[in-house]
């Protein structure tokens, strides 16, 4: 009888790092993101893709916003009183925007900071990029509550890290 070897698996030196609160969002690359310790970074020239709707559906979407934003709660109210449509026009009403197909993830580059936002299923997730503009040492990372209200959530967030 051959014994049998029960190994655990090797575990690469990447993932030995503590877990980000954005790793379940790996596939999403975009600029803003921070790349991991002890990677080489090149410099490349990057180019700029402009994507534009027809001017209808433009003025539709746009619309559809607009429709949103009447539809938003009073600012008092706590962030799970809005449906998630609400929530999309007022994240994109305060300059976030997404990227790739993840609907959770959104983006926003103010003057002094750079953040990445997350919405989970029971908080909201915003980290402030060290490789944004600002004298950041590491990324900064902060989680909300949804039962706090959208005003509060707001402040805090646009008070930067």
């Amino acid at each position: 009888m051959s014994a049998i070897s029960l190994s655990p698996p090797s575990i690469s030196p990447s993932s030995a790092l503590r877990p980000s609160l954005f790793s379940k969002f790996p596939s999403c690359p975009h600029p803003l993101s921070s790349s991991a310790p002890g990677r080489r970074i090149r410099r490349r020239t990057t180019t700029t893709l402009v994507f534009s709707k027809p001017p209808e559906e433009a003025e539709a979407s746009a619309a559809r916003e607009d429709e949103w934003l009447k539809k938003l709660p009073e600012k008092k109210k706590p962030l799970y009183s809005h449906s998630l449509p609400c929530i999309e026009a007022w994240l994109k009403q305060l300059g976030f925007y997404q990227l790739c197909v993840l609907k959770a993830l959104w983006f926003v580059e103010k003057p002094d900071w750079h953040a990445q936002l997350s919405l989970d299923v029971t908080d909201l997730y915003i980290r402030y990029l060290k490789t944004g503009p600002g004298n950041l040492e590491k990324d900064v990372e902060r989680r909300f509550s949804y039962a706090l209200s959208r005003e509060d959530i707001e402040n805090a967030i646009l008070g930067g890290p």
